[in-house]
This record gives structure tokens, sequence and C-alpha cells, in this order.
């Protein structure tokens, strides 16, 4: 089990800075320093470089950084778990963004409950980032994202590919047949907030596409989906999301699937777990169970 100055190793790692980590662990500066020092002599490497007054970790820092969160994590998760696991009871916490835990997830555990009335779970739902970070902390199981991550510091199984989709209103002039994208530029661009995951996937598309937002003349960003979706059936806008979060909407004529020429993207939905977690087979076995409901449903709306 590790000990009191991993701890202390892990929180200079996150705020970078030997002063900082005192005051959020209420111990003084040189504890911080002798932690530190302890770990390097016990290790027999460095953990930490100076670069520009600024503390880098090395690769041997890194490497341990990785091992401490996951070991962390399971030891926050562990006394909750136990008794889950011993009488096999489905218990979980995870997150999911906005896109996922709002269109994608409530039917999924809607029929998982049905089959397993005893499961207990519990979802939080926030953007790429600030689930990667919970999950970091331990505060999460695994997380299911839309967002753009660093592949190599998680274990990461792709949940779903997911058609990414520009919509307009019935009544636009862009629902009357192919349009180019240079055409779609001049309407007004309804858009989440910096820091989601659509947002982040709709810049990176422009951008192999060689745009940029500033392409577009009129932008508005507003951090409700129900809200954007609303404006844009109005007739105010147009906005780029997954098929999947206006599947009904388009079914129903509320709202329209902008048919651009050679424009066809793809995206994961992605399921993520810490490294080399304990609980790994625990939390992959929910994977599949979400995974089947998540099929059982496209199967029933198809």
């Amino acid at each position: 089990m590790l000990d009191f100055r991993h701890e202390t190793f892990l929180t200079l790692c996150s705020c970078g800075s030997f002063t900082k980590a005192a005051e959020l662990l209420h111990i003084t500066q040189p504890a911080v320093s002798q932690h530190i020092k302890y770990l390097e002599e016990y290790y027999g490497c460095k953990l930490f470089d100076t670069v520009n007054r600024k503390i880098k970790l090395t690769h041997q820092g890194e490497l341990l950084k990785e091992f401490a969160t996951t070991v962390f994590s399971d030891s926050k998760h562990f006394k909750e778990n136990i008794q889950s696991v011993q009488t096999d009871t489905m218990q979980f916490s995870f997150g999911a963004t906005l896109s996922i835990g709002e269109y994608v997830m409530p039917e999924i555990l809607s029929r998982m409950l049905i089959k397993y009335p005893e499961m207990k779970f519990h979802m939080s739902v926030a953007n790429t980032q600030v689930l990667l970070e919970r999950l970091n902390n331990g505060e999460l199981d695994f997380i299911v994202v839309e967002g753009l991550f660093d592949k190599s510091e998680y274990d990461s199984t792709i949940f779903s590919l997911e058609n990414f989709i520009a919509v307009c209103s019935p009544k636009s002039e862009l629902a009357k047949g192919e349009v180019g994208f240079q055409e779609i530029t001049g309407n007004r661009l309804i858009l989440r907030e910096r820091g989601s995951g659509t947002r982040e996937i709709f810049e990176n598309i422009l951008q192999k596409n060689n745009y940029s937002l500033h392409a577009f003349e009129k932008m508005i960003e507003i951090g409700n989906m129900a809200a954007i979706k609303k404006m844009v059936s109005n007739n105010l806008g147009i906005t780029f999301l997954f098929e999947v979060v206006v599947k009904k909407e388009i079914e129903v004529g509320k709202l329209f699937a902008v048919n651009i020429p050679d424009f066809s993207e793809k995206r994961e939905f992605n399921f993520v777990l810490l490294k080399n977690s304990f609980f790994r087979q625990r939390y992959m076995g929910i994977y599949e169970l979400l995974k089947q409901a998540f099929q059982e449903m496209n199967s029933d709306f198809n």
C-alpha cells in the first residue's frame, strides 16, 4: 500500500509547486521536500527536474505518477466495492459527457434496471476534461466520453462509432438540397461552450477541412443542448452534433440533416478506465452490459 509521501507526490504533480502543495496538504514546504527526497532515495531515481524555475516530471516520475494514481483510485473504491464484489451486486459510479449522458445513457440504464433491479449507480454529466480529472482523482470508476483525450494515458475501449452531422430547420434554405461547406458558413452557427467534447470534435473537423470558427459570419455559444436544438428548429441558425442527439427530432420533422457532399464524419464514444485498475475485469463486465443494452436499443429503434 502506498503511504502519505506518495499522496504528497501526486499533489505536487497536480499543482506543480512545492509551496502550493504544502498549502493544499496543510504541511510545511520543507516537509514536502523531505517526502519527495525520501521517495527519490527509495526508488533510486530523480522524480522531478527543474526547468526555468519550474518543476517537471522525469520519465521515472511519470511512471510513478501513473502507478500511484491508479493505486490511490482503487483504494478509494475498494471499501465501497468489496461488499458488492462478494455478493455479486452491481454497483458503480461513472461519468458521461453531455451528448452521451442526456441522450444515450438514460435508455441504456433504464433497460439495465429492468433486468437488474438491485443495480445501484451514480452518473455524473460533465465535459471530457472534467471527467478525466475526476477519474484520475478516484471519484469515478469509469467514464464514457465523446471528446478527445490522450489514449496512451488511459485504458480505453470504443463504445460505439457515431455519425457527426450538421442540422438545420426544415424551413431553412439548406434543407432544399445539396449544399457546399462554403454556403453553410453564411449561416449563424449555434454551438456548445469551450471545453465540450462536441465543440472540440467540430473544431477538429473544421481544421481538417482547412476552416476555423472564424469562417462563420455569426456565432453564439450555448451550454444547453436542448436550447441549441430549439433555436435551430426555430430557424435561428445551424449546429453540428452527433446524430444520436437529434435522431427523434429528425424523424418527426422538427430538424433536418443538412446534405453536404463528401461530408461523412464518424467519431468514437469511448469507455475509459485508469490503466492497470484492480477492478478492470469488473468494470469491463459492466461495459459489456452497457454495450448489450445499447445494441438492443438501436435494434428496437431501427
